[in-house]
């Protein structure tokens, strides 16, 4: 066994040893920053990528507060050509989506053009909106820690729905109505027009929306004309709360 003193493999132990030591307390701090970046929603809406998804259910599945016709062309039509829209200027904008989301991009939508900006952010909401849904029962209401929090920035449930309800009926023209968690952990209640959305550098409210209401007409005039505000008390029946309050559990 040779055990003449070879310094510069002591300097190679070493220096292994100290990058070893580094990448173990790397990790918590990695982890750290991938909490941090999920709290504005790069991570929580990883599953909201490029492409239009499939629709988690039949076009009947939210009847009788969505016909089945209006979720159709709702879903074919106008979020389908939004998703076409987008990688149409991605392309021609020279966005690298192996290593950008979408949430990363809308919250630098400034830089890019209006195309980008609406269809960015039709295709985040519709996407988002989606999941949102589902069959209508009657008593559909948020629970656990979710409530806790509306009851807390609220005073109460139904002061929730009154304020928010009031944010989807006067919202003028075509937009969204929003629940938001801010980044001082409050939840609070607005509205976007067109298809802007709270993430965007450029929106008034700003922070993580947990839950978002499409108000345009293609959303409901085939069912209720232009009778927004019963398309509103109806979809409160239809709120899939549950992935709301997964949402909300990952901040």
């Amino acid at each position: 066994m040779n055990t003449t003193f070879d310094p510069g493999r002591r300097h190679f132990i070493w220096n292994v040893s100290k990058a070893a030591i580094s990448t173990s307390l790397a990790i918590p701090v990695l982890s750290s920053m991938a909490h941090a970046a999920g709290t504005t929603g790069s991570i929580i809406d990883e599953d909201i990528n490029w492409t239009q998804q499939p629709l988690p259910y039949g076009y009947n599945a939210i009847e009788p507060v969505v016909d089945a016709l209006t979720m159709e062309i709702h879903y074919t039509k106008h979020a389908a050509a939004y998703a076409k829209s987008l990688g149409e200027a991605v392309k021609a904008e020279n966005v690298n989506t192996s290593n950008t989301t979408v949430p990363q991009l809308l919250k630098n939508i400034s830089k890019y053009s209006a195309k980008m900006r609406n269809n960015a952010g039709g295709h985040y909401n519709h996407e988002l909106f989606w999941k949102s849904l589902r069959a209508p029962m009657e008593g559909n209401a948020p629970s656990g820690k979710l409530a806790d929090q509306i009851k807390k920035d609220f005073n109460s449930i139904e002061a929730f729905q009154n304020q928010f309800n009031e944010a989807a009926k006067t919202r003028f023209g075509s937009g969204w109505a929003w629940l938001v968690h801010t980044n001082d952990n409050k939840l609070v209640i607005g509205s976007t027009p067109n298809q802007d959305n709270p993430l965007m550098d450029l929106s008034e409210l700003k922070g993580f929306p947990v839950l978002g209401l499409d108000v345009w007409e293609h959303a409901y005039y085939l069912k209720y004309q232009n009778k927004r505000p019963d398309y509103i008390t109806a979809w409160w029946k239809a709120i899939n709360w549950d992935f709301v309050q997964q949402r909300y559990g990952k901040m």
